[in-house]
């Protein structure tokens, strides 16, 4: 009794607009009471139209998953001695058998087999397998084994006479008799002379693109330099940036780098050749006999 009056005193305490804010406060609470208990927010179901438009967009997404599992790129012939680091890989190799080839080609050497590709890349025979078929080697290449079977089923009552001549003084006949050799090697190897004026070393065969080293040879055991009093010289210390970068064996930055030495440095000497940035020391000996101090 003293309870039900201490609680209906402090009730009758508060005033009219607190005794208001009390019950709106219950009836609020009932509010959101009945309406956690009479909605399901677990789960909302989307309109037919959002429903539609969803659909829509999941076959759109479903297809274009399909076409990417189904989609193989399209690999063209090619000649695996040109593979870059980019197209490498793209047909799956890794870097070390890019790196591998790339330095095998700095030698001025050529692979003319998918054989050969693999000794000097060291793919697995799997890779192998799968890209060989795309492999483009050149006619010559390709038609060496019917060539070398024709040539042995052919009864010579003599043997072939063998020519010994001067590189320097070849014509484009003679070059062709070489076995490898055809119409556009022949014609490159007559335009690096006619910009050198004369070859002064065989070892400059090295330098003609798309000489493999069996050409090579078979040019060595037909040829020999002899004659070189056509060799075209280019004063190393008037040359113009420009008359440089014409020179074979000098490119754009090489001429720069020489012009730039000689600035700051004064007349260059065939010594100084070793200290200029990027300079072929490797052929120097060769390079020297074009130039003049």
């Amino acid at each position: 009794m003293n309870a039900n009056n201490t609680f209906r005193q402090t009730v009758l305490s508060y005033s009219k607009s607190q005794r208001i804010g009390i019950i709106f406060l219950f009836i609020l609470i009932f509010v959101c009471q009945g309406i956690y208990f009479f909605n399901n927010f677990n789960s909302t179901e989307n309109s037919p139209k959002e429903k539609a438009q969803w659909l829509s967009f999941q076959k759109e997404m479903d297809s274009l998953k399909l076409f990417k599992s189904n989609f193989k790129p399209t690999i063209y012939p090619f000649n695996p001695n040109f593979i870059t680091d980019f197209k490498g890989y793209k047909l799956g190799m890794s870097v070390v058998e890019i790196d591998r080839l790339l330095a095998f080609r700095k030698q001025n050497k050529f692979v003319n087999s998918a054989e050969e590709f693999q000794q000097v890349t060291k793919v697995s025979d799997s890779l192998l397998k799968k890209i060989s078929p795309y492999f483009k080697f050149p006619d010559w290449v390709k038609n060496k084994k019917s060539f070398n079977n024709s040539y042995e089923k052919k009864d010579f009552s003599k043997p072939e006479k063998k020519f010994f001549l001067d590189i320097n003084l070849a014509s484009q006949e003679d070059l062709i008799k070489v076995y490898g050799i055809g119409e556009g090697l022949s014609k490159r190897i007559l335009e690096q002379k006619e910009k050198l004026g004369s070859f002064v070393s065989m070892e400059q065969m090295n330098d003609v693109w798309g000489l493999s080293p069996e050409v090579i040879e078979n040019l060595n055991k037909s040829f020999f330099v002899k004659n070189t009093s056509a060799i075209k010289k280019m004063n190393i210390n008037s040359a113009s940036i420009k008359e440089l970068s014409q020179f074979p064996y000098f490119k754009y930055n090489l001429a720069k780098e020489i012009v730039t030495y000689r600035t700051m440095n004064g007349d260059i000497k065939i010594e100084d050749l070793t200290k200029i940035k990027g300079f072929p020391v490797e052929k120097l000996k060769i390079i020297a006999l074009y130039l003049e101090f």
